[in-house]
């Protein structure tokens, strides 16, 4: 009897284990779609080796296609009102033209949408660098109440669960059947390093050597950038950035104060401080700032040359320029000549997985 009860304890055991194996098979099991990998073309201007791709997520047409269609798909909120392009949209070069966003009920939030463009060149994002990696930062607005409103990411992946066809396209990209915010965030971060901008008639003229490329205002404008006005110690590199974070008196001069990076790091010395933003496509993404408070190019540059706005925390490199108003005009225009190419051929979808 003892010997029966053992067996039938074993035929259970391997019944329920069997059951599991099978379900496993099913959810983990699934083997990826082959997958054609991708390329990115950098433009001329921009550096190759500066672009960023994780080893542990690696491009490919058919991710960037799933990337694309959740970028754009509204109903990934919490009442089908707001997608990733409400607040990067591709006729404003993937910003959104307000000082500050509005999310899902017209909430808005503390500070501006950066540009979406570019992003595959910077490493922490967000304006106080909170997201170490893209991917990172491609999935934190799901989870925002001002946002899209979701109470948090599990949310989210019951939302797409709830659509055969998304979950057929990620079994596909990721061979699983568990979708996890990890999936959706590599999926938009890889659509989003599709996002870029080069082959400015700024780049035509200093990398192509086309004389003819940029007006003698922008020549005169790019010796300045480079000189006494002092531009390039944080807007460096192809992608003029430091990716660094500085305090230059934005909101200290009323009672609006963010505190920046500080609320990510803790650290005394980052009161007040923000990530450096690209500069290209800059004539296209105004307002300015974190907080949108600069509704123009010549505002912003008015701000750096009297000094910013004095604070205990102010970056010892924001002092005052004393720029000409026919020199404001010309570093306007170089920064104007940084409208490039590349990103503009982004197809917004008509259909989504249904």
């Amino acid at each position: 009897m003892k010997e029966k009860n053992v067996s039938y304890r074993k035929v259970q055991l391997l019944g329920m284990l069997g059951a599991l194996l099978l379900f496993l098979g099913g959810a983990v099991g699934v083997e990826a779609v082959p997958q054609e990998p991708y390329k990115p073309q950098i433009p001329l201007g921009l550096d190759e080796d500066a672009f960023k791709v994780p080893q542990d997520n690696p491009m490919t047409k058919e991710k960037i296609e799933l990337g694309r269609l959740l970028f754009f798909d509204k109903r990934l909120s919490a009442n089908n009102t707001i997608a990733c392009a409400s607040c990067h949209m591709p006729a404003l070069a993937f910003s959104d033209g307000q000082a500050v966003s509005s999310g899902i009920h017209h909430l808005q939030g503390g500070r501006s949408a950066p540009t979406a463009i570019n992003r595959g060149f910077s490493t922490a994002q967000f304006w106080d660098g909170r997201a170490p990696m893209l991917e990172d930062q491609s999935i934190g607005p799901f989870a925002s109440p001002v946002e899209h409103g979701f109470s948090n990411h599990d949310e989210l992946v019951a939302k797409i669960n709830q659509y055969q066809g998304y979950k057929k396209l990620f079994r596909q990209v990721f061979g699983t059947d568990i979708l996890t915010k990890e999936h959706v965030g590599k999926a938009i971060a890889s659509f989003q390093r599709t996002l870029i901008s080069g082959n400015s008639p700024f780049d035509r003229f200093d990398y192509g050597g086309d004389q003819t490329a940029i007006s003698e205002s922008a020549k005169r404008g790019k010796k300045l950038f480079f000189d006494k006005a002092r531009c390039n110690l944080c807007h460096m590199g192809t992608n003029f950035s430091d990716e660094k974070f500085h305090n230059i008196g934005i909101g200290w001069d009323g009672n609006a104060l963010d505190l920046g990076r500080y609320n990510v790091t803790k650290n005394v010395k980052d009161i007040g401080a923000f990530k450096t933003p690209t500069v290209r496509e800059i004539s296209r993404t105004a307002p300015y700032m974190h907080d949108g408070r600069f509704a123009t190019l010549e505002q912003v540059i008015e701000h750096y040359n009297k000094g910013g706005v004095k604070n205990p925390f102010l970056d010892n490199q924001v002092i005052p320029l004393n720029l000409t108003q026919s020199e404001i005009k010309d570093l306007v225009e170089m920064l104007r000549s940084l409208e490039g190419e590349g990103w503009q051929n982004v197809k917004i979808p008509t259909d989504f997985p249904q």
